[in-house]
């Protein structure tokens, strides 16, 4: 045995625990990269998939759950964010799936898919289900650790496990060390003492091993796949070509605060950031609603503070909000009407609806606030800028001259996901080699390559 194989004998690869089933058998209002998708999340049993917004996950997710449920004749659940939920049903309802709404207190279930939201998972007996998909999945990481360990160790013994979110964190690959806890693979400690190396310092900044690098990828790639387009697992793209994404960046420049200084400071931190916001609350949000009010469609405007919102109301009069604090049914109803054209202005903040709901009925953002997390600017750009989508999407990111570092700490972040994204399809196209090494010699141009990954 050489050095490589024993190398190649120590990688960690994921143990296929699932089924196969023939595309022939499932939903024909699928597309064929989406029946791809299906077929190997069913396979393997525990997978994720990491697909871009309007691929069509939820249909996806649907068939998974159905195909479960019929050949285990037991329910499945779907977790969902908040309004996620309704989305999810009225999607199930146009391809002909049946699911309800979960009563935390039936225990008489039917083989069939239920759906509840994340914040009621206390109320659940997660020993009732065969299978369970976590919709939104990179959520995880926003829940505090008791509802966290709720997930992780309410469905460890649950056969078939699934993780659907458009990606995770791109500045943080520790976070794939959730879904792979939560699916049964590796811990995420276990994950941290093999593939990466602590700086000391701060507890979150790990790094991978540089050496390890190439193996961390083709590990993830064993039980997940990311794809930005059909083409990338060898489908048309026909259809999934996107709209033009129009970026305008507004700088507001601020008076001198300091008598002795001609300029403000031009970098935001942690510490001050939220003092900044409400120092340049009155310039920013007149400026957003300057454009909302100039125009008769529809219109989201993102904001990081209640009082801002209260600020944007009383400027936009056909302008609803939804807050943190609304009661649950309240937000629901305005997040779907919204969707449904009977709100004009929608304001609420990223963490309230950056994650699965569809807004192709709107191709207007405004960015009143920015901070500096680059993928909940990534999730909430694409509420509308998605498959589906049929018109150009112009975003308005105001800012002003003292919040210039945060622009260039989303743009490093982006490049850090960018890099994510091409380790991730470089190592599934070295594990579908290997693989077919066992068996086959394989000489393959890339097109044909692509699609028989």
């Amino acid at each position: 045995m050489n050095y490589e194989e024993y190398l190649n004998q120590k990688t960690k690869r994921h143990i296929e625990s699932g089924f196969d089933v023939d595309t022939s058998e499932m939903n024909p209002a699928l597309f064929e990269f989406q029946k791809h998708c299906v077929k190997k999340a069913l396979k393997s049993g525990r997978f994720a998939l990491f697909e871009d917004c309007g691929l069509g996950k939820t249909p996806q997710q649907l068939e998974w759950c159905e195909q479960i449920s019929k050949r285990e004749k037991s329910p499945v659940l779907i977790l969902a964010p908040l309004a996620v939920s309704g989305q999810t049903i009225q999607e199930a309802k146009k391809f002909g799936y049946e699911i309800e709404r979960l009563d935390t207190g039936n225990y008489n279930l039917k083989p069939i898919t239920y759906i509840i939201n994340y914040d009621r998972l206390n109320d659940v007996d997660t020993s009732l289900f065969v299978g369970v998909a976590l919709d939104e999945s990179s959520i995880l990481k926003n829940f505090e650790g008791k509802l966290r360990n709720k997930i992780v160790d309410g469905f460890r013994h649950t056969p078939y496990k699934s993780c659907w979110t458009a990606t995770p964190s791109p500045n943080d690959p520790m976070e794939l060390g959730n879904h792979s806890e939560f699916l049964g693979l590796m811990s995420r400690n276990e994950m941290l003492s093999m593939y990466f190396i602590h700086d000391g310092g701060d507890t979150s900044k790990w790094r991978l091993k540089g050496h390890c690098e190439q193996k961390f990828w083709q590990w993830v790639s064993s039980w997940a796949i990311m794809i930005n387009r059909p083409s990338d697992i060898g489908y048309s793209d026909e259809g999934y070509i996107l709209p033009d994404l129009n970026m305008i960046n507004e700088i507001i420049e601020t008076t001198s605060r300091d008598q002795y200084r001609l300029f403000n400071d031009v970098a935001v931190n942690a510490t001050n950031f939220n003092q900044e916001l409400r120092l340049t609350m009155d310039d920013r949000l007149k400026r957003a609603a300057e454009i909302a009010n100039n125009s008769s469609e529809n219109f989201i405007i993102w904001i990081k503070q209640d009082i801002e919102g209260e600020y944007l109301r009383r400027l936009i009069p056909d302008a609803v909000e939804v807050k943190g604090s609304d009661k649950p049914e309240l937000k629901e109803s305005r997040l779907l009407g919204f969707a449904n054209n009977e709100f004009r202005v929608l304001i609420t903040k990223a963490k309230i609806a950056q994650y699965g709901l569809n807004y192709q009925n709107c191709h207007n953002q405004i960015f009143a606030s920015l901070d500096f997390s680059f993928e909940s600017l990534y999730q909430a750009i694409r509420r509308s800028h998605r498959f589906g989508q049929k018109h150009n999407v112009t975003l308005w990111i105001i800012t002003t001259d003292t919040m210039q570092n945060v622009i260039k700490s989303i743009r490093t972040k982006q490049g850090q996901f960018m890099r994510m994204q091409q380790m991730m399809v470089d190592a599934m196209k070295s594990n579908y080699v290997a693989e077919k090494k066992t068996t086959q010699t394989i000489s393959i141009k890339l097109p044909t390559f692509l699609k028989a990954i």
